[in-house]
This record gives structure tokens, C-alpha cells and sequence, in this order.
């Protein structure tokens, strides 16, 4: 799986969990389709959990890569501390914030600079938030219907961890999110074991 644009319902079917959250996805869910459905090796195992991750971020094998070997130094343990890293990128912020509907949507918002950090344009979908850093949405912006219907409707599916101004547009990293805090279905041993090898 080293490209992420392919098809998104076909990748869900092949990794056996709907990392995208796509409702059709579900539907066709068959069993003996998905790679978890046969029998595999210590090393599928953990190559599964590996595209599975990478399929939730959407993150390239390198950036997976250098925050796992971040993550190692990490008083924390090795596959928390990665977890805790790519939720704190601020692609995956803002879709927690609510301000996409999902992680490709997040990255192009960032790229084409929709997305403030402390009112600077920041337009790297891997920039590595900190505690206390404010997203969000450029004035311009907020005309959108989408932007604006996705920010304001998101407030049910909130997080611990972010802290939003829905009148203002913005969202803040108020502190680290817990690993159970972060809503993906992933066993981060296998992920910490494939890139020990």
C-alpha cells in the first residue's frame, strides 16, 4: 500500500476495519475478503496494523517512519507516544476539530491554506502541534458553506483534549490526548514490532 488515493471503499474491504468511516464500506464488508480474515503470520499481523495506521493518517511510509523512531525516544511507551504524535499533526487536528469531514479533506484544507496556527498561514499537513496552539479557519474561508457547516455541526463528536469556539472559528490543543481518548482501532504493539525488525 504505498499510495493512499486509491480506492477508498476497496482499501477498507482489503485492511478489514473502516478506517474511513465511509458508511458503504460496511455494506460490503464480506467475510474472507479482508486480509485479517486468513490466517497470517506474526509479520502479516503487524504489516496489517502498520497499513492500517498509515491508512487512518494518511500519512506517506516515511513520515510513519520518522515518527515511530521519535516516538521511540519517548518516556512514554513507543506505540502510544506514535499514536499521540499523528493525532497531534495538524492534518489530524483538524479533522478532530471538526473543521473536515475526513483526513484527505483535512490535508487539501491545510495545503491550499485555510488553516491558521496562532493566526499564521501553516501550510504542512504534518506540522507537529504543541499544547496551547490555536487552529483556526482564515476569515476568507468562513464563507464557505462547507467549512462552516462542517465546524458547526461537529460539536456532538467532541474531544476531550480540543477546546472549540464555534463562533469564532477556532480550536485549541488544550493538552495531550490518552491513548484511549483517540478513536481508532488499532493494536499499536504489532506496529512498534514490524519497525523493530
Amino acid at each position: 500500500m504505498s499510495s493512499l488515493n486509491g480506492p477508498r471503499v476497496r482499501t477498507v474491504r482489503r485492511l478489514g476495519l473502516n478506517v474511513y468511516g465511509l458508511a458503504k464500506a460496511n455494506k460490503g464488508m464480506k467475510k474472507g475478503a479482508a486480509r485479517s480474515d486468513k490466517k497470517l503470520s506474526n509479520y502479516g499481523l503487524q504489516l496489517l496494523e502498520k497499513q492500517r495506521l498509515r491508512a487512518y493518517y494518511g500519512v506517506p511510509e516515511v513520515q510513519l517512519k520518522k515518527a515511530f523512531l521519535k516516538a521511540k525516544k519517548s518516556k512514554d511507551q513507543t506505540g502510544h507516544a506514535l499514536i499521540k504524535l499523528l493525532e497531534t499533526r495538524l492534518d489530524a487536528f483538524v479533522l478532530r476539530a471538526g473543521f473536515a469531514q475526513s483526513i484527505r479533506q483535512a490535508r487539501q484544507m491545510v495545503v491550499h491554506g485555510h488553516i491558521l496556527v496562532d493566526g499564521k498561514r501553516v501550510d504542512k499537513p504534518a506540522y507537529q502541534l504543541q499544547v496551547g496552539q490555536k487552529i483556526s479557519l482564515k476569515e476568507k474561508s468562513r464563507s464557505n458553506e462547507m467549512f462552516k457547516e462542517n465546524f458547526q455541526t461537529v460539536v456532538g463528536n467532541s474531544y476531550p483534549y480540543i477546546e472549540k469556539d464555534i463562533d469564532k472559528f477556532e480550536a485549541v490543543l488544550a493538552r495531550l490526548p490518552e491513548r484511549e481518548e483517540i478513536p481508532i482501532e488499532i493494536e499499536d504493539v504489532y506496529v512498534v514490532e514490524y519497525y523493530s525488525h
